[in-house]
């Protein structure tokens, strides 16, 4: 009877402390936070639409969505954690679609900032292991003695266990605070693999252009070399001076020299796009190859659309909701706070005696100190850990409101260079063929003898600059359609 007197005593004791605590809890206020989202003004449409979008020949690639008309693609309707799908397909490029996959699967930049997700995710899960209950065992000796008494060693096998109640919603902010930045570091890592994606493709096209560009320089080398060849076999029979080989020789000087420019330019951006790669410059080359023409039109959707689509701004209203969060937690530090705490085991003087029936004790309540703290006199330390985080959120307010006016002016730089870029290409499509009518023109007149080759070397001139500022455009409308497509966040799974 009595053994089991002794077992019913200290249960009735931690049932009467439960009580105690559960009234405690259904009377516990809690602290009130800022808002975790800020109103934004956002504009109806975008300044820079264009009204008309042509489509070009002779290659045109579309990205077809369900109940869209081909070359279009939906409008932004899912979050920041939606499947973009693989969006540099709509070029159809092959080579680039292996480009991409290869960057995504050995770049290093993209896989620190997976680790710095993981590394969120734990930290995640450490301040929310704080809410648990925490139960440990031991076994161990101690030894004790004193003035005039003889040393002792007593033998201890325990379990203890500790919880912290969350009364004013200290623990649940600072867990939900976490979560909130595992979650910004999650949309970081998907702000990095667009820009990855987009670097990559853009970094392509550019070097497709200049690959357009030494095509240009190289047929032009040929034809100065034809030139020169005309020009000295004219001089050698009487018809002109030794002026037009000088001119001609020069003209191929120029030429050869802007190629090996081009060729300079080329080798640099292979190298960054080699680094993309997760590779050394040595370990990669892309194959020549000029740009095709490939026209992509990609309408911008609804601007309210662009805060739920791109994942740098995501990222910052997650910081701002984890601020928020922070400033409950900080707040919470004013108010009392309750630790219970128990252990339960064996102790004896004696190895041998330790798992005795007689030797079980037991302890709830802390062994030093109080389960109940308030905080009275701390030398300010909780008002300024407040005022601290009513800081952090400031500042994360006025980021999040830079980071939306950076997402607009993205979306609206790359629409009006799209849109120039268009009108630009149809004019110079019209110099390039008026240039090459000029140039058989004139050198038709100088092998007739009515026309100098000064005016022969004035038409191929144009005509170069004009086919090498087209190859350019063409290069630039490909780089602007990837920027438009990364300012808007990505692109869209048609599923």
């Amino acid at each position: 009877m009595k053994r089991l007197f002794d077992i019913i005593e200290p249960a009735m004791g931690i049932v009467l402390f439960l009580m105690v605590l559960a009234v405690m809890v259904l009377a516990s206020c809690t602290t009130s936070v800022p808002p975790a989202q800020v109103a934004t003004e956002v504009p109806t449409q975008y300044r820079e639409s264009p009204r008309e979008s042509p489509r070009e020949s002779p290659r045109e690639a579309t990205g077809e969505v369900a109940g869209t008309a081909p070359g279009d693609w939906q409008p932004a309707r899912p979050a920041d954690g939606t499947q973009r799908g693989r969006w540099w397909t709509v070029y159809g490029d092959t080579e680039l679609d292996t480009l991409v996959e290869q960057a995504g699967a050995a770049n290093p930049g993209l896989a620190l900032a997976l680790a710095r997700v993981r590394e969120a995710r734990a930290e995640a899960g450490l301040a929310d292991a704080d809410r648990s209950l925490q139960v440990s065992a031991g076994l161990g000796p101690t030894r004790q003695g004193g003035y005039g008494a003889p040393d002792a060693t007593q033998w201890r096998a325990q379990a203890s266990f500790s919880y912290e109640v969350d009364l004013f919603g200290r623990l649940s902010d600072q867990s939900r605070a976490a979560q909130l930045d595992a979650a910004a570091q999650e949309a970081a890592y998907r702000s990095v693999l667009l820009a990855l994606q987009a670097d990559v493709a853009q970094q392509y096209f550019a070097i497709r252009s200049l690959d357009a560009e030494l095509d240009v320089l190289e047929r032009t080398v040929g034809l100065r070399e034809a030139a020169l060849g005309l020009a000295r076999h004219r001089y050698e029979a009487g018809d002109t001076s030794e002026l037009d080989v000088a001119q001609a020789r020069t003209e191929l000087a120029n030429t050869q020299a802007e190629t090996e420019a081009v060729r300079r330019a080329r080798a640099l951006r292979d190298h960054a796009l080699a680094t993309l790669l997760g590779k050394a410059p040595s370990q990669f080359t892309l194959p020549a190859a000029p740009l095709e023409v490939t026209m992509v039109t990609v309408p911008a959707g609804l601007p309210s659309a662009l805060l739920e689509r791109r994942p740098d701004i995501a990222q910052a209203q997650r910081k701002l909701a984890a601020a928020s969060a922070r400033i409950g937690a900080a707040r919470a530090a004013f108010f009392p706070s309750l630790v219970l705490t128990g252990s339960g085991g064996y102790a004896s003087n004696q190895l041998d005696n330790l798992f005795r029936w007689s030797s079980r004790s037991w302890l709830l309540g802390p062994y030093l100190g109080t389960a109940l703290n308030v905080p009275l006199l701390d030398g300010g330390r909780n008002k300024a850990a407040l005022a601290l985080a009513n800081g952090s959120y400031d500042e994360m307010v006025a980021g999040y409101r830079q980071q939306v006016l950076v997402g607009f002016q993205d979306v609206e730089d790359s629409l009006g260079t799209l849109r120039t870029l268009d009108r630009q290409l149809q004019f110079e499509r019209e110099s390039v063929a008026a240039a090459e009518l000029a140039t058989r023109l004139a050198q038709s007149r100088y092998r007739n003898g009515s026309a100098s080759y000064l005016e022969v070397i004035d038409a191929e001139r144009s005509s170069l600059a004009a086919q090498r500022a087209q190859s350019q455009i063409i290069g630039q409308r490909a780089i602007g359609s990837v920027g438009l497509i990364r300012a808007l966040g990505g692109g869209w799974d048609g599923a």
